[in-house]
């Protein structure tokens, strides 16, 4: 039998149980949702979800590594307070940030870059929820909401004003990340993505 969509606890014993829970699990104010279904048999992302995760992590990870920042794929947590005061703590798709971090660290709170691959399960999540939480961080400066069956990224980017902007690349662009030092292309992106249709 399955567990529950969704299982209410306090935020210490989600931090204390997510370690040695069978199935990633998300937090949000109060309540713990399994990240790719309630059961170990449920299937998790595609595997051009899992090509595009990584050809964005391997092309940031070496060039954020000069600026001394770190690049995560998929196992890091992100935790922040929502603008009306709700405790989050989403896993990434990817992340970078360029806080000191820990070894044994299995959370961060600054990131600057968070990177949201799109799946069917996530999609809404990805689109409203998590725009709102991850913006609300004062070290973000970009978000990317990645679409895994086209060539499409959705840019939201803090200004120098604290505002935020919001912009489409399809098929072809670039966004400039230099907290990282890095320049992201949708080729790095999609690389070798879409070859293995044919």
């Amino acid at each position: 039998m399955s567990e529950p969509a969704y299982q209410h606890m306090t935020e210490e014993e989600y931090l204390a149980s997510e370690e040695l829970s069978p199935v990633k699990r998300e937090y949000v104010g109060g309540y713990v949702y399994a990240l790719h279904g309630d059961t170990l048999a449920q299937a998790g992302a595609s595997s051009r979800h899992g090509e595009i995760t990584l050809n964005i992590a391997g092309t940031l990870q070496p060039l954020a590594r000069k600026k001394r920042c770190k690049v995560y794929a998929s196992d890091m947590r992100v935790n922040c307070t929502t603008p009306v005061g709700k405790r989050v703590y989403y896993y990434p798709d990817v992340v970078a940030t360029c806080e000191k971090v820990d070894g044994k660290a299995a959370s961060i709170s600054a990131p600057s870059l968070i990177v949201e691959v799109l799946s069917p399960r996530t999609r809404h999540t990805d689109l409203t929820d998590k725009i709102w939480a991850y913006t609300s961080l004062s070290s973000l400066q970009t978000y990317l909401i990645v679409e895994a069956d086209t060539r499409l990224v959705r840019a939201i980017e803090r200004q120098p004003d604290d505002s935020w902007s919001e912009r489409e690349l399809s098929d072809t662009g670039k966004i400039e990340l230099p907290y990282l030092g890095a320049t992201l292309t949708l080729d790095d992106v999609y690389d070798g993505v879409f070859q293995s249709d044919i």
